[in-house]
């Protein structure tokens, strides 16, 4: 069974965003290197992995809204992402952007299911 393992939340103005999510649930908000992208931490992590320690809880990302990114986004983690896109087009999906490398993390996509929600894939390259 995939995972959810991330989230991503576009906006207007990531610095508001930053703020508003740091006051209200105490999130630790910083930018990723020189992305335009800021990592949101919203739980605990291991220090070696970065993956979160407590079971079910994920971090996610911040982002500037553009495009056909206007909503939050949850990305699922997959063993290979080509193969998951062919499935989600068998399926009734579509493919929105294709896979690219995260840095030496691993790969990303971006897809819309049968009914319209844009989602995210996550393949490690561990």
């Amino acid at each position: 069974m995939d995972s959810i393992v991330h989230f991503e939340i576009p906006v207007n103005v990531p610095k508001e965003a930053k703020k508003f999510y740091n006051e209200v649930f105490g999130w630790n908000i910083s930018q990723w290197g020189q992305q335009e992208y800021w990592m949101a931490v919203t739980t605990e992590v291991d220090e070696q992995s970065q993956r979160p320690k407590n079971p079910g809880a994920i971090n996610g990302g911040i982002f500037k809204r553009e495009g056909v990114f206007k909503g939050p986004i949850v990305t699922i983690a997959v063993a290979d992402i080509e193969t998951a896109l062919s499935k989600i087009e068998v399926a009734g999906g579509k493919k929105v952007r294709g896979k690219e490398p995260v840095g030496e993390m691993g790969w990303t996509a971006y897809f819309e299911d049968n009914q319209g929600n844009l989602m995210g894939l996550w393949q490690s390259k561990a």
